[in-house]
């Protein structure tokens, strides 16, 4: 069997930059037969192992001084079921790529985030989503996990190992390296999409009849402004309205980057210019056009950034949005990035950000390199009073003891985890901080 060569003490950081690691070893696999012997070599010298599917999290929830597994050279379809609409992928495929090999077979996957650069392991194991009416984020439509345990292969699903598989689909990289995803997914659909700049009083003020009327509603405020960028998708099979090659080229590449990062980069310059200019943001926002769903679900994202992101019951968004607000126009914080606002259902994931709830996610941006402590320490204070769960891929400043009584079915993680990982063999700091260490 040929094993990949591992690099050295080479260093390695996260897409936004402020994550860096120097592991003893960089391994890049092509095959599970290379991924399980890598763990087994790891356990025989003693040794930590993490996985990093497209290095899309904010967080130190990858970072190793062990054995650093990247997944790019593991992006495989394995499997497809036209009947039931099942696939089984190698974790390390990207969503985009997911996405274009789904719509050739006829399939796609029924909801998504705004960026598809992250591995299905990555966006699962850090409870990514989008937003919906009916739907929540992507690891509900995990219907099966190969995990690799300290050296063992152990499949899991509802109804084969199902305490593991009920928490690994968010497992957070502590339930061992995810080697198979296999997901529920649907015929492929269209969305017609409609954005348009809005007053946010006005969203807030008719948010039941916009959640009832469309599948997929969010919106974007411009901090320091009355304004939103709201957005309307609604499934269809229909034809509709196309977006020209310019179109497209305008609203994602000029408006949804060029023109973003000008802002952000004059306001690093001259944060005083920030107000001013940020108010052209929404000019740029009228759009309605039909187009494949994966297509209006994402966007590309050239800008980096840092973020933050709470999810707390939708009863209190408008409530708690209301004081992220007030916390912003009082302090006269001059801010060029919007607060994005979505919508999805609760699930019984145990580390899920929904468990439980219908959910709403308020996330906080800053250009990178900027100084966010202040920022998101006041985001998180007030998201701390309606029970907010953190999004495990972005950053936040919460521990084991703040985050246990957040969700109800803390201890059934626990034991999973020491059964999958006893040794604590992908364990880091990151998860000793906010899990705790192994044996808690």
């Amino acid at each position: 069997m040929a094993v990949s060569k591992p690099q050295h003490r080479a260093e390695w950081h996260n897409w936004a930059a402020n994550q860096t690691c120097r592991p003893a070893h960089i391994h890049a696999p092509s095959s599970e037969e290379e991924l399980v012997q890598i763990v087994r070599d790891a356990a025989a010298a003693g040794e930590r192992v993490k996985v990093v599917g497209a290095g899309h999290s904010f967080t130190a929830i990858a970072l190793t001084d062990g054995h650093l597994i990247s997944l790019d050279n593991y992006q495989k379809i394995l499997k497809t079921d036209a009947v039931s609409c099942q696939v089984t992928v190698q974790s390390g495929i990207k969503l985009h790529r997911l996405n274009e090999e789904l719509d050739r077979r006829g399939l796609a996957m029924q909801n998504l985030g705004d960026i598809d650069r992250q591995s299905i392991s990555g966006a699962i194991s850090t409870a990514t989503h989008g937003t919906a009416r009916e739907l929540g984020g992507i690891a509900r439509d995990v219907v099966g996990l190969r995990l690799i345990g300290d050296g063992s292969l152990i499949d899991c699903s509802a109804t084969e190992n199902p305490e593991i598989f009920h928490a690994a689909r968010v497992g957070l990289g502590a339930l061992g390296v995810i080697s198979t995803v296999t997901l529920q997914c649907v015929p492929s659909f269209n969305l017609h999409a409609r954005e348009a700049p809005s007053n946010v009083d006005q969203l807030w003020a008719s948010l039941d009849e916009h959640l009832a009327a469309n599948d997929h509603f969010e919106f974007f405020w411009v901090c320091g402004t009355p304004w939103a960028l709201a957005k309307f998708n609604n499934r269809t099979q229909a034809d509709g309205p196309k977006r020209s090659a310019f179109r497209e080229l305008r609203d994602d590449v000029l408006f949804g980057n060029l023109r973003f990062a000008a802002i952000c980069w004059a306001g690093r310059l001259n944060p005083r210019l920030i107000p001013r200019v940020s108010k052209v943001l929404p000019s740029g926002g009228f759009a309605d056009y039909v187009d494949k769903s994966y297509r209006v679900f994402c966007s590309p994202r050239w800008t980096h950034f840092y973020e933050m992101e709470y999810a707390i019951p939708i009863e209190a968004a408008k409530e708690a949005f209301d004081r992220v607000r007030d916390y912003i126009n009082k302090t006269g914080l001059i801010l060029s990035f919007p607060i994005e606002v979505r919508f999805t259902i609760g699930d019984d994931i145990p580390l899920s950000t929904a468990y439980g709830r219908r959910t709403c996610y308020i996330a906080a941006h800053v250009y990178q390199h900027t100084h966010y402590q202040q920022y998101f320490e006041a985001v998180e204070d007030i998201m701390d009073d309606y029970g907010g769960r953190p999004h495990w891929g972005k950053l936040h400043f919460q521990t084991a003891e703040t985050l246990a009584t957040r969700y109800p079915e803390w201890d059934a993680f626990q034991n999973a985890r020491r059964r999958v990982d006893p040794n604590g063999r992908f364990s880091n700091a990151y998860l000793d901080r906010v899990i705790g260490p192994l044996g808690r």
